[in-house]
């Protein structure tokens, strides 16, 4: 399933939210490309997107809920990848 938090994340002067699968990449990719998401807002397990794409997303199928839901959902698939820490 492809999933949607709400936008709420600042950057670059707009409001972001994140868009996964609980399923695959594959499938993952597969949406954003039929959405119109360019492949450079992706980011280890997630599309960024703006919050004016929000709306769309959900009416495409993506199903909006909480960025603590979003989070369990993938990691419980085993999609997670969270930043690597600096090395020393």
């Amino acid at each position: 399933m492809i999933l949607i938090d709400p936008p709420a994340w600042p950057a670059w002067n707009r409001v972001w939210s994140h868009l996964v699968s609980d399923e695959s990449y594959e499938e993952l990719h597969a949406f954003a490309k039929a959405a119109g998401i360019p492949a450079r807002g992706f980011d280890r397990d997630h599309y960024d997107v703006p919050s004016d794409r929000y709306d769309d997303l959900v009416a495409a199928g993506a199903l909006p809920v909480s960025s603590r839901e979003l989070v369990r959902r993938i990691t419980a698939a085993g999609l997670r990848h969270r930043k690597r820490p600096p090395t020393e």
